[in-house]
């Protein structure tokens, strides 16, 4: 029990406390075991490790840096705000941090096809960037609803040669994009790995996208120490699966740091207005894992809404279900509205445009600092906007 928490959860079949596990049918169980194999292998070989490191420093221009919010710190008059840049990673968003690291698995384990879902289109571009730069075929499954709103990254997953599947069923949304490419993946797991897009699906993959995102965290922790010389007082990042929380909360969880996720509040608390579900739902299994999930009448996975595509699930990842039962993490929902005007907010004041899903966590920071002075919260800006900005225009305006 002395171990640190990353080397004690999950356990050994992937639970979080009851959260997590493997909850599948055996032909799908057999490749989920194969690939936790390959990882435990490869997570050990000082090679990947290298390559892994190698490609971070050339190819995604990492470490992102901590920029310092001085426009707004000084127009709400409290807290200093913090950002942690994973926007200006390659490809714009955080995504790529697991995505390379999935595709040198995929590598590894002589697969010939990477198969995706994608919401906001930003794992989706980050799997296609993966696969051009090792060589593999790539197929990424987008609800139609979404493909509409965030036009910009379906050109470039088929400009990076990812085929885009529209997906039909049910809200067109993130969770019929997962049903559609794990349908896809299950006619031929031989050659082909689900690259799946955050902290959520069966062992190993909310362990195996947490320990790749944990870059976040350890470059944030030791960045944060040498511009300000201490730790922050808070780090808060929106929550949808939740990779991009994972990432930044991993580097600060043996420390007396709040950590706050941020979930999709949409256009209010009636159910099918929001993605809000570890703030509304209950638990439940979903795509193969169990954790808090939102539920219709009949207990099925119940439709939800948010203003940002990436937020849009009706479940949350199972380590965030657990860091939230046993007190260690907070939770905090944003309405479409204050995420909008969080959008205008930074880009405005700091010539910065962020993802929509970045902005909710953003909003919650411009919404507490006022009552903190003295104290600092560092932001996971988890993405860049280009890929909202035609979306926001023409429903919101110029934000004037």
């Amino acid at each position: 029990m002395n171990k640190p928490y990353l080397k004690q959860f999950p356990d050994e079949k992937g639970f979080f406390g009851k959260f997590g596990g493997s909850f599948v049918p055996d032909s799908i169980q057999q490749a989920m075991d194969e690939i936790n194999t390959a990882y435990n292998l490869i997570a050990q070989n000082s090679d990947f490790i290298a390559e892994l490191r190698k490609i971070r420093e050339t190819f995604q221009g990492r470490p992102t840096p901590i920029y310092f919010a001085h426009n707004l710190t000084k127009k709400y008059g409290g807290a200093g705000i913090y950002l942690k840049r994973e926007d200006l990673n390659h490809t714009g968003a955080h995504k790529l941090n697991h995505c390379m690291g999935e595709a040198l698995l995929a590598k590894f384990m002589g697969k010939k096809k990477l198969i995706a879902e994608t919401g906001a289109g930003q794992h989706g571009v980050a799997i296609a960037t993966a696969a051009a730069y090792f060589g593999l075929e790539c197929e990424i499954h987008m609800g139609e609803v979404d493909i509409a709103k965030e036009h910009p990254n379906v050109v470039r997953m088929r400009v990076l040669g990812a085929k885009v599947i529209a997906v039909t069923a049910g809200a067109k949304t993130l969770k019929e994009a997962v049903d559609s490419a794990f349908e896809s993946y299950l006619k031929d797991p031989k050659n082909a790995m689900y690259a799946i897009g955050s902290v959520v699906g069966p062992h190993p993959f909310p362990k195996m996208v947490r320990d790749f995102q944990a870059v976040v965290g350890v470059e944030s922790r030791k960045q944060f120490l040498e511009m300000t010389g201490e730790l922050p007082d808070i780090v808060c990042a929106c929550v949808g699966g939740g990779s991009n929380a994972m990432g930044i909360f991993s580097g600060f969880i043996e420390d007396a740091v709040e950590l706050v996720g941020i979930e999709p509040l949409g256009r209010g608390s009636a159910l099918g207005e929001h993605a809000a579900s570890l703030s509304y739902g209950s638990e439940g299994v979903m795509h193969g894992f169990n954790s808090i999930m939102l539920k219709d009448s009949q207990d099925n996975p119940a439709p939800v809404y948010s203003v940002a595509s990436g937020l849009d699930y009706p479940s949350v990842g199972p380590e965030h279900a657990y860091l939230h039962s046993i007190g260690r993490t907070k939770v905090a929902a944003i309405s479409d509205k204050e995420a909008i005007a969080a959008f205008f907010e930074l880009s405005k004041n700091e010539g910065i445009i962020p993802a929509i899903e970045s902005s909710h966590a953003l909003a919650y920071a411009l919404k507490i600092a006022p009552d903190l002075k003295g104290q600092k919260i560092l932001v996971n800006l988890s993405g860049r906007g280009d890929k909202d900005i035609d979306f926001v225009v023409e429903n919101f305006g110029y934000g004037e």
